[in-house]
């Protein structure tokens, strides 16, 4: 089994003093996700929670919105020519009934924000694949001086990252500051794709009301990500992208870009983040 950490030998360079030491470094390996026994993906992902990974990634994808679609998860014995189980192999399999998309057109067109096709695709993609919609009843409102302190919140609950200085994480707060959950990884999408996925085996999708912050930057993946799993409101402690703006106008998401200290930007759904007087006092 992969571990989160390794130790590796280095060389240590500190005003002009040179010493060899032990660094903790995060650990990186390829999962391959199966679909059914067919290939489908290979991300590079911080071992650990790789059922949940595997999961997100097929809501992102529209293949999976509750747990009755899912029939199981398991690692591929003998994923190897030898026989090794690598546990770097996985095969979701889905109940059967379930109506799969035509997941290689749908991947090309919407999940990498390098693919070359135009944002109209990428929007009409995520709109015509979503199982939820972004709802509003009863509405979700959050007070800008509580979203100020969730960053704090998130880095605290950052365990790995305090060994490594390597790792970005995703959490999912309730609208009162609560945190529910947090995941680290090597790639943010798969932090968030973890969340979403324990989410989904605990029968928890939509996540109606419930907060995404990011410890990187918002971009379109991310917020297509929020979307597929009926998330509201996305934060990030960097910029969005255009196009993850244009995703969140069109979608109903709250998008808050550069959340640091007391300050923040606010580029989509505006209306549920309150400020001083308007936040209820309790």
């Amino acid at each position: 089994m992969g571990r989160v950490t390794e130790r590796r030998r280095v060389v240590r360079i500190r005003d002009g003093a040179v010493s060899a030491r032990a660094d903790t470094l995060v650990a990186e390996e390829p999962l391959e996700i199966r679909l059914n026994g067919k290939p489908l993906a290979i991300t590079m992902r911080t071992p650990g929670d790789d059922f949940a990974l595997a999961a997100g990634f097929l809501v992102s994808e529209g293949v999976l919105a509750h747990a009755a679609d899912l029939q199981n998860i398991v690692y591929c014995a003998g994923a190897t020519a030898d026989g090794v189980n690598t546990y770097n192999v996985v095969d979701v399999r889905t109940s059967p009934g379930v109506v799969l998309p035509d997941i290689t057109l749908e991947r090309n067109v919407y999940t990498t924000s390098s693919c070359g096709l135009c944002g109209k695709a990428s929007l009409d993609a995520v709109r015509t694949t979503a199982h939820w919609t972004i709802s509003d009843d009863p509405p979700l409102r959050v007070g800008a001086e509580l979203l100020a302190e969730l960053p704090d919140r998130l880095r605290a609950a950052q365990r790995v990252f305090d060994r490594t200085g390597g790792l970005h994480a995703a959490a999912l707060f309730t609208e009162a500051g609560e945190l529910l959950d947090v995941k680290e990884d090597v790639g943010r999408h798969n932090a968030v794709d973890k969340l979403i996925g324990r989410a989904l085996q605990n029968g928890d999708l939509p996540l109606s009301r419930c907060v995404l912050l990011v410890s990187g930057r918002a971009s379109f993946e991310l917020a297509q990500k929020a979307v597929m799993a009926g998330i509201p409101m996305l934060a990030a402690v960097s910029a969005p992208s255009s196009l993850a703006v244009d995703l969140a106008e069109e979608t109903g998401l709250t998008l808050v870009g550069f959340l640091r200290g007391a300050s923040m930007n606010v580029y989509a759904g505006a209306e549920r983040v309150l400020v001083g007087a308007e936040v209820p006092q309790g």
